[in-house]
Parts: C-alpha cells; structure tokens; sequence
C-alpha cells in the first residue's frame, strides 16, 4: 500500500497541485490564451478534437513504435557482435558513440530526402536516437556477467555458446531494460522531429500547423498526449521487466 501510495498519489497529487498554480497563474495575471493557455482550456480542447488528437497520435505511436522495433533487434545484434569481437568492436563502436555528437535536426532533412515524407524517415529518425543507448547497455550488460561463475563453468567445458546463453544474456537483462527504458521515453522526441521537418500527419505535424494559427492550447493539447504516450510506453516496459527479471525481485 505505501508503495502504491508513493508510485501513484503522490505524483498525482504533484500534477494536480502544478494543474491549480497553472490555473490560478494564468487567471491572476490575465495571461492570453494566445501565449499560455489554462489547464482548463487545454482539457476543454482536448474533449473538443479528441477525434483528431486520437488520430494523429496512433499515427505518432506507429512510428514510435516500429522506430524501437528496429533499434531494439539492430542494437542487440551489434552489441553481441561488439561483445564477440574485438575487431567489430574497435571498428563500429567509435562510430555509434560518434553518431550521438550528430544534431537530430541536422540529419532530419536528410532522412526525409532520402526516405520521403512518409513514415520510414520518421521510424529511421527515433530508431537512430533509441539505438545508442540499447547497445551501450546490453555491451555493459554482457560484460558484467560473474566471472566466476563464467570461470566454473569454463572448468566444466562449456562451450561458450552455453556460456553466453545460459550467463552472460540472463544477466544482461537489467541492464538491457535499462536502456529499454532509456530508449522509449526518448524515441518519442525523434519521432516528432521527423514530423516537424516534413510529415502529413502525427502529433508533431498538428503541433506546428496549430502554432501557425496561433492555437497554442492545440499543441498543448497534443503535447499531453506525447507525455501520455511516452509515460506508458515506459511504465509497459517497466512492467515487461519484472515479468522477464523476476529473479532480480524488483
């Protein structure tokens, strides 16, 4: 019950005190809703264009969604080749921390260029920022195995297909949900750069057409629903994880 308690009520309790000074700010000081809508206006908006906020959000959780399939099945296989080799370690890994100093927006027209306006530049653009933290977390991960149950095992004559299967991968785990976790809350933000570069549809298409008119509770509006979004992709993989890493009793 207190871990419930401190889980949920009191991050909701939070919000809804931030909600009330929000409110009672924007009311006190006559602030136009032009340049920072009320919570109350933005829940109106939300009730009104539901139908649209609805549609365009699948469409942004698409793309969000196939843009982690990727990285995730990509950056496994790299990370357990990184580990398995040094070679491809020395080769790829320099490159994968070297794409990280790149600037999102400075590859988005490229991606659109070479992908089109369509939802591959856009699945490319959150796979690209989902994958640096899946691999540098499952290498970290397959390297912290015990090296002394390794050792016994290696006096046993394991082969080290055994080895990896039955040690190394079970106790990676936490570290690849770590950057499972890492990696869902941020692919939210390179799906919708895809979409403010050049999209024709999705959250963050709505949210410049609205702030070209000036209807800023709109992209509040569409704002919460990428929070709602981004916060229940993490708490599906939070719970994901105590389902596969039962053992760890989180």
């Amino acid at each position: 019950m207190k871990r419930f308690w401190m889980d949920s009520i009191l991050p909701f309790m939070l919000l809804v005190a931030i909600g009330v000074f929000w409110e009672a700010a924007v009311s006190i000081w006559h602030i136009p809703s032009y340049i920072l809508p009320s919570p109350s206006r933005i829940i109106l908006v939300i009730g009104e264009r539901w139908n649209l906020l609805v549609a365009n959000s699948l469409v942004t959780l698409g793309e969000i969604t196939a843009g982690f399939v990727v990285a995730l099945i990509g950056g496994v296989a790299l990370a357990l080749a990184i580990h398995s080799s040094r070679i491809v370690e020395r080769a790829t890994l320099p490159l994968v921390i070297a794409s990280q100093t790149i600037p999102v927006f400075a590859i988005a027209p490229l991606l659109i260029l070479w992908f089109g306006y369509g939802m591959g530049s856009k699945v490319v653009m959150a796979a690209i920022i989902v994958f640096f933290p899946i691999v540098i977390n499952t290498v970290d991960g397959l390297r912290a195995a015990d090296p002394d149950t390794i050792s016994l095992l290696k006096v046993l004559e394991a082969t080290p297909r055994q080895i990896m299967l039955k040690v190394r991968i079970p106790q990676a785990l936490p570290f690849v949900f770590s950057g499972l976790k890492i990696g869902v809350a941020v692919s939210v933000i390179g799906a919708v750069i895809g979409e403010w570069v050049g999209a024709r549809e999705g959250l963050g298409y709505l949210m410049i057409h609205a702030n070209a008119q000036l209807q800023v509770d709109l992209v509040f509006a569409a704002i919460f629903c990428l929070s709602v979004m981004g916060v229940t992709l993490y708490a599906l993989i939070g719970l994901l994880e105590r389902h596969v890493v039962h053992w760890r009793g989180a």
